[in-house]
């Protein structure tokens, strides 16, 4: 694929990708992770995930020192053979998370600027830590090698809410329409569920089920133990689905069978994923906030796509919304053009 000949679609981009050996880097946690592999995926990539753990003092100075070699720590150099980052180096490397920022200028260098990097959000360093970035539109880096939009990448699909659709659980299955999903957040940096917001997020959700509504409720890992007993009251009251988290987590499913969904606020990354199914998204907004998210919130609310969760069920439509094929698809073109210029 040449510079001449621009990829016109993501079926293209796939082919011309086909086995591409790409790496996943990050400290583990679960949003980077399913935000770089949702990317990944679209591509039709099959992607090593490389967990790096630095060291205390590397992690306190690694984005300052993200440019040199001691940017990273030496333990998980790449090429160490017992480190990380230990193999043959890809040709692709996606990077999410402040503390894997600083291993992608470290591949490039180790590939003989050979590898083509990416990463996911603001690595708070400098767009040029990369060879391709994605930030949120709410963020305010911007650069030639960065593409902003309202709605992060993940990992769902229409294709995979189809598969869940068609293979529900029982107890979901099960449920009288209209179903609600209700996926809860918890306490974050810019959010805090008060007293007051637990009391009031039960009570509204008990008055949605009091209207007819099949509640399907999936706490998160920061949802607090309160919270989660006060959900969990409203399911014991007036019966509903809840997950417990020792067994496979629903969320395609519940996603999928909803009919509306309610979501908390503190996860832009929640919001976005129910905006792909086209139904009614109602957020529920507990105390705090940040100009940031507050202005996430309030973009797809004046764009029609969400409305305030007030203990009624909305009813309206929209476009399924969803930005990952438009990420992936420009990550490739960047590639070709990036391995085009290798060549010259």
């Amino acid at each position: 694929m040449s510079a001449a000949s621009p990829l016109l679609s993501l079926l293209e981009a796939r082919a011309a990708l086909a086995g591409a050996r790409v790496w996943v880097v990050s400290d583990g946690k679960a949003g980077d992770l399913n935000q770089c592999l949702g990317v990944a995926e679209q591509l039709g990539l099959q992607a090593d995930s490389r967990i790096v753990k630095p060291r205390t003092p590397w992690r306190w100075f690694m984005p300052r020192l993200w440019s040199t070699p001691l940017g990273i720590d030496p333990a998980e150099a790449p090429g160490k053979t017992d480190g990380p980052l230990q193999g043959p180096l890809p040709q692709i490397v996606l990077a999410s998370g402040r503390r894997a920022a600083s291993y992608l200028p470290a591949i490039k260098r180790a590939s003989g600027g050979r590898a083509f990097t990416v990463f996911l959000k603001d690595p708070r360093t400098s767009a040029e830590i990369a060879d391709f970035i994605w930030v949120p539109q709410h963020d305010a880096l911007r650069g030639p090698n960065v593409l902003a939009t309202l709605l992060s990448p993940h990992r769902l699909s229409p294709q995979k809410l189809a598969m869940a659709r068609s293979s529900l659980r029982p107890e979901i299955a099960r449920l009288p329409g209209p179903r609600v999903a209700v996926l809860a957040g918890g306490t974050s940096r810019d959010f805090t569920f008060s007293r007051f917001d637990m009391v009031r997020l039960a009570a509204d959700l008990d008055n949605l089920a009091r209207e007819g509504a099949s509640l399907m409720i999936t706490p998160s890992r920061r949802t607090p133990e309160d919270l989660k007993a006060a959900l969990m009251s409203v399911i014991t009251e007036r019966g509903g689905y809840w997950w417990e988290p020792d067994t496979p987590n629903p969320y395609f499913e519940m996603l999928a069978t909803a009919d509306a969904i309610v979501v908390t606020a503190d996860s832009v990354n929640m919001v976005g994923e129910a905006l792909v199914t086209g139904k009614p998204v109602m957020v529920f907004r507990p105390s705090g906030g940040s100009r940031k998210i507050d202005d996430f919130l309030a973009a797809v609310q004046s764009a029609g796509l969400t409305r305030p969760f007030a203990g009624t069920l909305e009813r309206y439509s929209y476009a399924p919304q969803d930005a990952t094929p438009l990420i992936a698809l420009e990550l490739a073109r960047r590639y070709f053009a990036f391995r085009s210029e290798l060549k010259t």
